[in-house]
């Protein structure tokens, strides 16, 4: 079994990363593969809603200029999907906005490629704003027909500034936690 874990911060190793590290750390003592893809800074263009994924039907996005297609090929091989964004003005980054926005759609084009695909989004914040980013990345995972496992706390950790979120130890439990549920669950639906 594998897990996709989509990092959607500009700083390639900063806190969004570090808490998405430490649920897949989790994921792997429970025997689940994990993957982390960077992709937040990347140059990633929205959706253009030119519908053509529902022609096509190839489960591709129309646009090839960007990694976007990569990424949908890896939510497909996957068993599990993890979506971190850290918190820009109380919402999530363009990236993973374009991520969500594009592979969503090429997702319902295709009678549903993630059906049944356990999902999670995890969240850095300095201060607020975090709920309404996790609340949007489970707004895709609940469209998209997943199943998403809980953990002890909202999926967040609270940090200063990058590369300060193992101050906070409630932030590193929920995101052990996280991947324990996580494993518990694909392993349940693998049965």
């Amino acid at each position: 079994m594998k897990v996709i874990a989509f990092n959607g911060s500009p700083h390639k190793e900063g806190n969004t990363y570090s808490l998405l590290k430490i649920a897949c750390d989790s994921l792997e003592s429970e025997g689940i593969q994990t993957e982390i893809m960077h992709i937040g800074g990347k140059q990633i263009r929205g959706c253009l809603a030119c519908r053509k994924c529902f022609q096509n039907k190839d489960k591709k996005c129309i646009q090839t200029g960007d990694i976007i297609n990569s990424c949908i090929e890896k939510m497909i091989e996957a068993d599990g999907i993890l979506i971190g964004s850290l918190t820009y003005f109380s919402d999530l980054t363009p990236e993973i906005k374009a991520l969500i926005d594009r592979a969503g759609f090429v997702g319902f084009a295709n009678d549903g490629l993630y059906k049944r695909k356990v999902g999670a989004a995890v969240v850095a914040v300095r201060r607020a704003g975090a709920i309404h980013v996790f609340d949007s990345i489970n707004h895709f995972f609940l469209i998209s027909q997943m199943i998403i496992p809980g953990s002890s706390y909202w999926n967040l950790g609270v940090s200063g500034r990058s590369g300060t979120i193992s101050g906070d130890e409630e932030g590193i439990r929920t995101m052990e936690n996280l991947g324990k549920n996580m494993a518990w669950l694909l392993k349940k639906i693998k049965d």
